[in-house]
Formats: structure tokens, sequence, C-alpha cells
């Protein structure tokens, strides 16, 4: 049995669990996630959520801790949400938004234009002697984490100056370069 399967889920008030088969619903006040659910049976008794796998092989038990993790993201991300922030290391570098659309200038001939999904929510902060930061939020923490790192693909940071883009709070391993 996995160790994280084994712990149980608390339910916070607002947000409502259905089950129906092998597909799970969660509704909270940021919005609504599913999860089809195989080889792991979920009972929902007093508040809380509880997963047991339905046979004893290995893969059994890697599933009971995989949607016992996905499950709680959900609830977790219907009731508080989840926030990537990113920044932009690197003279030159901007970014801004329009509504869903985000403008991001990395160095390259031209801007790169993201078109985002409706259920991330996107703020761009420039402040003057400050690194640009954009900062992504949804309830959907897949979601956030896929859309942060394709925006962080257009220009990983390098060893040697620490350009590019990187996570608030990422360390970037530095290279010496050449030496004399």
């Amino acid at each position: 049995m996995s160790r994280i399967g084994k712990s149980p889920i608390k339910v916070p008030a607002g947000v409502t669990v259905t089950i129906n088969g092998e597909l799970i619903t969660v509704k909270g006040k940021l919005g609504e996630l599913t999860q089809e659910v195989k080889d792991v049976a979920v009972k929902q008794e007093d508040g809380q959520l509880v997963l047991e796998p339905n046979g004893e092989t290995k893969a059994h038990s890697a599933k009971h801790g995989l949607y016992r993790a996905l499950i709680n993201n959900m609830v977790v991300g219907v009731s508080e949400g989840f926030t990537k922030e990113l920044e932009l290391v690197g003279v030159g570098y901007r970014a801004s938004n329009q509504g869903q659309k985000l403008d991001l200038a990395l160095g390259f001939s031209h801007n790169i234009v993201l078109e985002l999904a409706p259920e991330v929510k996107v703020e761009t902060v420039s402040e003057k002697g400050k690194n640009p930061i954009v900062k992504l939020t949804s309830h959907d923490k897949q979601l956030v984490g896929l859309v942060a790192a394709k925006i962080r693909s257009f220009r990983k940071p390098e060893p040697y100056k620490g350009k590019g883009v990187k996570f608030v709070g990422e360390v970037i391993r530095r290279k010496a370069g050449k030496s004399a």
C-alpha cells in the first residue's frame, strides 16, 4: 500500500465532492474539476475522502498514491487556488498582458505572443530597477504548471550570466566561464 495513499483527504467547508462510479467531481468557490479514477475505490465519510486500492499489485499501489495526490490537488485548487511566478532576467526582457494575451520580449527579433486558456489568470508586474514578473493563477495545478513550463521553455536560464525565464526562488547553477 502507498504511504501517501493511506492518508485521508480533508474536504473543507464550501467544497462539494461527487463520486459517480470512476468519475470524481470537485466543486468549490474557484471552479469545478473532474478526474477519472481507475483501480482505486474512493469513499466519502464524515468530511474526508478515503482511497483504497482494488488489488495488491505494485501498479495498484502506485495508482493509489497518484490518485490521492491528484484528488488532493483538486480539493486545494477549488478552495485556495495555485499560483506560479516567473521572473524575466536579462537586459531588455519585458512582459505585458492584454486580457488573456501575454506579450513577451525575450531578446529575439520579434515578441512572443501567447494566448492563455481562460482558466488561467495572468498578471504582469514591472517595477523600475527590478526584473519583470509574470504571475499565473488558476484552480487547476496541472494547467498552471504546463503554462509556466511553456513560458519558461521560450528562453531557459543559461548558466553563465543567469539570463532567461526562471521561477521566482529558483536557484540557477552558475558556471565560471573563461579564465584568462
